[in-house]
C-alpha cells in the first residue's frame, strides 16, 4: 500500500509539474524561428565574409553556427521576398516582375492565395507569427501582412523608406509612412527606423508566452538612402581612405583565409565603370569615402540591433530553443542605370535625415567581392547572399559548407523544424507545391544537397540556370546564353558556351521546361507595359518622378 501511495504521489507531482510548465513554456520540440533579411547588402559585407565593417554579433552567430559559401536570392527586392515568404519561384507566387501589376497572374504584383506564406502555414502549426520591417509584395491593404497570416506587423509596405522622419524638409520629402497592424502611422521624429523595427520585434516575442514564435525581421538597411546615426558614422572616419581597389583586395584575402573563397577560383575582372581610386581628386575621394562610411554605419547599426535581440532572447530564456537564419535579398546596388536615371536630390549632407544618396558601382564592386556585377542581374554578384544559421547545441559551431541553397529552400526547412504540414488545399483553394528542398540535413548533419539539381532565374528578361558546376546566363536584350564553370570560375570571367554547345542545349531545355511550368512569359511581351509613361511601372524611371514610398 505504501508503495502504491508513493507511486500515486509521484504521478500527481509529475502531472502537476507538467501542467504548470505548459502554462509558461512552449511545447517541447517546437523551436522559435527568426529569419533576418538585410537589404541590398553584398556578399562580403559582414565581417564573417571578409568585411572590415564591425559586425561582432553576426560574426559570433557565424562562429557558433554555420555559413554557406553558396546561397542564392532572386537579384532584386520584391521577387526575392515573394520567393522567400512563400517558398515558390516568384512568378508562381504572382510577383514575376515586381510589385506592380502587368496584367497577368504571374505578374500581378502581389502574393496569390495559392502560394501560402510562412505566417499562414506556421500559424496552423501552433506558432505566433510576427513580421517587423519591409513587406514589398503587395501594396493594396487586401494583401498586407496581417491579411496573409501574420499576427503582428510593423513596418512599411513599399520598396524603400527613409530612416528618419524629416520634418524640417517636409516641403521637399514626405514623412516616413509606416503601417502597424493595418493602421497607418508615421515614424516618430528623432527615431531611427532600424532601431524601431527591432524594438517592435522585441515587443512581439515578449508576447509569445506559451507558444513558439516565428519572426521575420526584414531590415531595410543598408538599402539607400544613405542615412545613419552620427555616432556610428564617426566610427568609420578615414576607414575608406585606401579606396575601393585596395579594399577589395583586402576583403578577398580575408575570404581566402576564412575558407569562404578558394584561392584557385577566378575573381571577377575590374568593372570598366569603376574608376581607379588614385585618379580621383582629393575632394572626390572625400565624397566617396563619406558614402561608404555611412553605408558601413548602417550595417553596423543592424548588428547592434541584433545584439539587442539576442540579449532579449537570453533574458527570456528562449535563446537555447531559437533557430536563426540571416541572409540578404540581393547583391549590392550598382548605381546609375545607363538609361539616363538622374541622381536623386538631397536636402542634407550624406548620412543625414535629408540625404538621398546611395552606394553606386564603385563601392558595390567591393561589397560583392569576389563576384561579377550587381543587384538586378543573375550574375553571381547579383544573386549571391551571405548565409548564417545559428541554433545552439544543434548546429555544429564553426561549420562552413558549400551549400548551393536557394530562397525556395527556407520554407520547407522551417516547416520541417516546426513540424508544420504544408496543406494541399487552403481556404478552399489548391495550393502550389513547394519546389524547394529542406536544408535540415545540410544544416544539422552536414549532408550536402543533390549536386545535380537545377535552380532557375528570370527577371526582366535576365535569365540563368545553375546545375552542378555549370551556370547558364543570358542578359536582356542580347538574349545570348553564356556558360560558366563555377567550380573554377565563380568570377564568371570565361564564357564557355561555344566550347560546350551540348551543355548549353541541355540547360536551355531545362530552362524552357521550368519557364513553362512556372508561368514565365518572354520579356518582350511584357516590356511595352513597363516602358510606358507611368513611372510606377518603370523602376528605371528617374527617382524624383516617382512616389517616395514606392521606390525599390
Amino acid at each position: 500500500m505504501k508503495q502504491i501511495l508513493l507511486s500515486f504521489t509521484f504521478i500527481t507531482l509529475s502531472l502537476g509539474l507538467s501542467l504548470g510548465q505548459s502554462k509558461n513554456r512552449q511545447p517541447a520540440g517546437k523551436p522559435n524561428i527568426i529569419l533576418v533579411m538585410v537589404d541590398d547588402l553584398g556578399y562580403s559585407d559582414f565581417g564573417a565574409y571578409g568585411s572590415e565593417i564591425q559586425t561582432p554579433t553576426i560574426d559570433k552567430l557565424a562562429a557558433e553556427g554555420l555559413r554557406l559559401r553558396e546561397f542564392y536570392n532572386n537579384s532584386i527586392c520584391a521577387p526575392t521576398r515573394a520567393s522567400l515568404i512563400t517558398g515558390q519561384y516568384h512568378h508562381k507566387a504572382g510577383v514575376g516582375y515586381f510589385n506592380v501589376n502587368l496584367g497577368l497572374p504571374a505578374y500581378q504584383g502581389w502574393l496569390n492565395k495559392e502560394s501560402l506564406t510562412f505566417g499562414e502555414v506556421l500559424k496552423q502549426a501552433g506558432y505566433n507569427t510576427y513580421l517587423s520591417g519591409k513587406w514589398h509584395v503587395g501594396n493594396d491593404s487586401l494583401y498586407w501582412p496581417n491579411q496573409r497570416g501574420f499576427d503582428r506587423f510593423y513596418g512599411f509596405i513599399g520598396g524603400a523608406s527613409n530612416f528618419y522622419d524629416i520634418s524640417p524638409y517636409k516641403d521637399k520629402v514626405p514623412p516616413v509612412e509606416l503601417v502597424e497592424n493595418n493602421r497607418r502611422i508615421n515614424l516618430e521624429p528623432g527615431k531611427y527606423l532600424t532601431d524601431e523595427i527591432t524594438s517592435h520585434a522585441i515587443s512581439y516575442i515578449n508576447e509569445s508566452k506559451n507558444k513558439p514564435f516565428f519572426l521575420y525581421l526584414a531590415y531595410n538597411a543598408p538599402h539607400w538612402p544613405l542615412q545613419a546615426p552620427a555616432e556610428d558614422i564617426a566610427k568609420y572616419k578615414n576607414q575608406y581612405a585606401i579606396g575601393w581597389d585596395s579594399l577589395r583586395k583586402e576583403r578577398l584575402a580575408k575570404q581566402v583565409k576564412f575558407g569562404i573563397a578558394n584561392p584557385k577560383q577566378t575573381v571577377a575582372a575590374h568593372d570598366p565603370e569603376v574608376v581607379e581610386w588614385q585618379s580621383l581628386t582629393y575632394d572626390e575621394q572625400q565624397l566617396w569615402q563619406r558614402k561608404m562610411e555611412v553605408y558601413a554605419a548602417m550595417v553596423d547599426r543592424v548588428d547592434q540591433n541584433l545584439a539587442r535581440l539576442l540579449a532579449e532572447l537570453k533574458r527570456l530564456k528562449k535563446d537555447d530553443n531559437t533557430f536563426i537564419v540571416l541572409i540578404s535579398d540581393n547583391g549590392a546596388q550598382g548605381g546609375l542605370i545607363p538609361t539616363g536615371r538622374k541622381r536623386p536630390r538631397s536636402s542634407g549632407p550624406i548620412g543625414s535625415a535629408g540625404s538621398y544618396d546611395y552606394q553606386e558601382q564603385n563601392w558595390a564592386y567591393v561589397s560583392n567581392t569576389p563576384f561579377r556585377n550587381y543587384k538586378a542581374t543573375p550574375y553571381e554578384g547579383g544573386i549571391s547572399s551571405p548565409f548564417v544559421a545559428w541554433f545552439p547545441k544543434k548546429i555544429k559551431a564553426g561549420t562552413l559548407a558549400k551549400g548551393t541553397g536557394h530562397l525556395i529552400d527556407l520554407a520547407p526547412t522551417f516547416y520541417e523544424l516546426a513540424g508544420a504540414a504544408y496543406p494541399s488545399t487552403f481556404n478552399g483553394l489548391k495550393t502550389n507545391l513547394l519546389p524547394g528542398l529542406s536544408l535540415v540535413k545540410l544544416l544539422f548533419q552536414g549532408t550536402e544537397l543533390p549536386a545535380d539539381r537545377a535552380l532557375f532565374w528570370e527577371r526582366a528578361g535576365n535569365r540563368a540556370v545553375r546545375k552542378g558546376h555549370w551556370k547558364l546566363v543570358s542578359i536582356f536584350p542580347q538574349n545570348r546564353w553564356q556558360l560558366y564553370n563555377l567550380e573554377t570560375d565563380r568570377g564568371e570571367t570565361t564564357d564557355l558556351a561555344t566550347q560546350h554547345p551540348d551543355i548549353v542545349k541541355s540547360l536551355n531545355a531545362d530552362y524552357e521546361a521550368w519557364a513553362k511550368r512556372t508561368d514565365v512569359e518572354p520579356y518582350e511581351k511584357l516590356r511595352p507595359a513597363v516602358q510606358g509613361g507611368n513611372p510606377i511601372n518603370n523602376p528605371n524611371a528617374p527617382l524624383q518622378n516617382r512616389p517616395a514610398s514606392r521606390v525599390e
